[in-house]
């Protein structure tokens, strides 16, 4: 009896193990084959860990799209370009971008003669072919290309071209401004100043690609507080950067430099665009400015109110002259015109 439960429990046992489903023992397989190949995008590990703000919808109401010219000079863009060399887990923002590149996790892409970026894969850059081409000294291992913090030329990136969006949200009724691409320039033959240097820019990077990265990039934000309290993500979405606006997107597809031919006339031209952004914000939803008055009944045309107040000094004048006048006629040569109260008696 009991070698029969034993056999009985020994074939139940098999029925079990060979009656695994077949999709799962697929499944499973394709797994094991596919643990070495690039994730999808949405599911790498950084993009689940570090979420970043959502992507601008396509169908809203209202867009403008701005191109920016960064300075790493100045104080406010001083955080992407310090420190210049690695220090411990601290780089500068090119130095994470190439690595990035190098390592396969992020995309770039060549940039055009005509400043427009292109996202087709057909534009994008082959990194040793990318490497050649700027003269960046790197090392070949297993197919593996590695290059070391020192041939890395951060010092010579400088300058860096943005793409905003500012945007109508249509279903929150909310305005946004949002970064949708990152350009880097290289700064080359600099010897004698950085206005004798040839700007370089190097390719185009999707924003939404890097984002989920550069939310594990700590920068600083405050040179009276040094706690990096602050991601590059963090800098970007906060529009903490300061640039000069170079291009918008145009009919006829020019730059601002196309069509101001001084100095002067391209500040002007920035000037009034930045003040066509600020003016849609500000008067989206009919708002408009209320002037503080020490009363608030005191409302007057201006022009019909100074018109007015200058006939009514005239008059008063024209008036008090004409009683002087009489008085001092009527009184003694000798004595002064008496001064005349207008207060009101009581009784």
């Amino acid at each position: 009896m009991k070698r029969t439960l034993v056999i009985l429990i020994a074939v139940l046992t098999a029925s079990v193990v060979t009656a695994q489903p077949s999709k799962r023992r697929t499944t499973t397989s394709n797994a094991a084959a596919q643990q070495g190949a690039p994730q999808a995008k949405g599911t790498d590990r950084a993009s689940l860990m570090f979420p970043t703000s959502d992507a601008m919808p396509e169908d809203v109401a209202w867009r403008r799209d701005i191109y920016r010219q960064l300075d790493l000079t100045k104080d406010k863009n001083a955080p992407l370009y310090y420190p210049i060399q690695p220090i411990g887990k601290q780089c500068n923002l090119f130095t994470y971008l190439f690595r990035l590149l190098l390592s396969g996790r992020v995309n770039a892409y060549d940039y055009k003669i005509t400043g427009n970026e292109s996202f087709d894969p057909k534009d994008k850059v082959v990194v040793k072919d990318f490497l050649m081409r700027y003269s960046i000294y790197y090392e070949e291992n297993g197919g593996k290309v590695s290059v070391a913090d020192a041939d890395v030329p951060s010092e010579q990136v400088k300058r860096y071209y943005i793409k905003e969006s500012s945007y109508l949200d249509q279903r929150t009724g909310t305005t946004h401004t949002k970064v949708q691409a990152i350009c880097p320039i290289l700064l080359e033959g600099g010897e004698f100043g950085e206005d004798a240097a040839t700007p370089q820019p190097l390719f185009w990077m999707k924003y939404d690609d890097v984002a989920p990265y550069l939310s594990k990039l700590p920068v600083m934000a405050s040179d009276l507080n040094n706690v990096t309290n602050m991601t590059a993500d963090d800098y970007f979405t906060m529009n903490r950067y300061e640039g000069k606006i170079y291009k918008t997107n145009n009919m006829q597809g020019k730059v601002i430099a196309d069509y101001c031919k001084t100095d002067s006339d391209m500040v002007k031209e920035q000037r009034r665009i930045e003040k066509q952004l600020t003016d849609f914000e500000d008067h989206l939803w009919g708002h408009v400015e209320l002037t503080d008055t020490l009363d608030s009944t005191q409302v007057e045309t201006p022009k019909t109110t100074k018109k007015s107040r200058q006939q009514k000094d005239t008059t008063t004048v024209s008036s008090t002259s004409r009683r002087t006048k009489s008085k001092s006629d009527s009184a003694s040569e000798a004595s002064p015109a008496p001064r005349v109260s207008a207060r009101r008696q009581r009784r």
